[in-house]
């Protein structure tokens, strides 16, 4: 006798927890490939703590998205230093979208409500400065030039002397990614 829909829903998800899927699938928790050279292809993977310049990175986004066949990652800008922003790019075309607040950025009772997780992906990876603030990118492409993709990237970041005068400085930055993540703008 062949079971009823709701029954082969209940077997079909046993053992199968819809939330810590939803989770590990949540940028911060993701669990991004790691540094590899196999079969000429290449996964170069940039991680760094600094955030990144918003125009400079805007004006190189051509260039990031052309320079592999695929990349993504999680990453913060310096006008919205609060705010995890996700990064998906394959074939050229890019993905870049706010996916909430950073862990450092919310209320301690607030992480009652993170599940845990991404509670526990950040403590893996926390600064004592930035908390779980980090540009964490994954490049992968046959022929990739890691050193010129690299050199790019560093100089997205904020200098030494942006970087020194702080985070409400940073606010004030020229925003450049409004028409990506607040198309309404």
């Amino acid at each position: 006798m062949p079971a009823g829909s709701g029954e082969l829903a209940q077997l079909a998800f046993a053992g199968f927890d819809v939330e810590t899927a939803a989770a590990a699938q949540h940028p911060a928790c993701a669990l991004l490939p790691q540094e590899a050279e196999e079969a000429g292809v290449s996964t170069f993977v940039w991680h760094r703590r600094r955030p990144f310049h918003p125009e400079r990175l805007h004006q190189a986004l051509e260039d990031l998205c052309c320079a592999a066949a695929r990349s993504r990652g999680r990453f913060w800008l310096a006008d919205r230093p609060n705010t995890l922003l996700a990064w998906d790019a394959a074939g050229g075309a890019l993905s870049v979208e706010s996916v909430g607040p950073w862990l450092a950025a919310l209320p301690d009772a607030a992480w009652e409500m993170v599940p845990p997780m991404r509670r526990a992906a950040a403590s893996l990876d926390w600064h004592p400065e930035h908390g779980d603030c980090c540009q964490h990118l994954v490049f992968t492409s046959p022929g990739l030039d890691r050193h010129g993709l690299e050199q790019l990237l560093e100089f997205c970041l904020l200098t030494d002397a942006e970087y020194a005068s702080g985070p409400e400085a940073w606010k004030t930055l020229p925003t450049a990614f409004d028409s990506l993540l607040d198309p309404a703008s």
